[in-house]
């Protein structure tokens, strides 16, 4: 499985926690940066992870910044990504059971690695249980073609 991670500065630790942790897992890992500590912008990096998930070249991505949410604002600008910020295991599992979240977004401010890794974990191995969340998902693909220009 191919994910597509990135992070700002004050993701960049545990962002190289994980590609360290998820390579030793298996994973095929295409890291977007930032490759240093040093104070860069989110959505640059954002941006790079989003796109490739709107296009389709990778089917999971992850992103950390401080909080999550700057990630996910970003990568919710582009078409067929449902990012969501999920700070813990709860929100990992109905960001893809009622929302088929393809996107992961994380605040490296706010947790460890060990939790973050299992957040991960929740994130890629729970389903999309379709149902009454497919007419939802739907509608908010309506919504992204009726108001998102190509």
């Amino acid at each position: 499985m191919k994910i597509g991670i990135a992070s700002d500065h004050a993701g960049f630790r545990l962002k190289k926690e994980i590609v360290t942790q998820l390579k030793k897992e298996g994973y095929e890992i295409k890291d977007f940066g930032t490759f240093q500590p040093k104070r860069v912008d989110y959505p640059d990096y954002g941006e790079k992870v989003a796109q490739e998930v709107s296009n389709g070249n990778l089917k999971w991505g992850i992103l950390i910044c401080g909080t999550g949410i700057g990630m996910q604002i970003v990568a919710n600008k582009f078409k067929n990504v449902r990012a969501a910020v999920c700070n813990d295991l709860y929100l990992a599992k109905i960001a893809r059971n009622h929302n088929d979240a393809n996107l992961l977004c994380l605040g490296g401010r706010l947790i460890g690695q060990e939790y973050a890794l299992e957040i991960i974990k929740t994130f890629l191995e729970e389903p999309f249980l379709g149902g009454r969340h497919s007419r939802r998902i739907m509608k908010i693909k309506k919504i992204e073609k009726n108001n998102c220009s190509d």
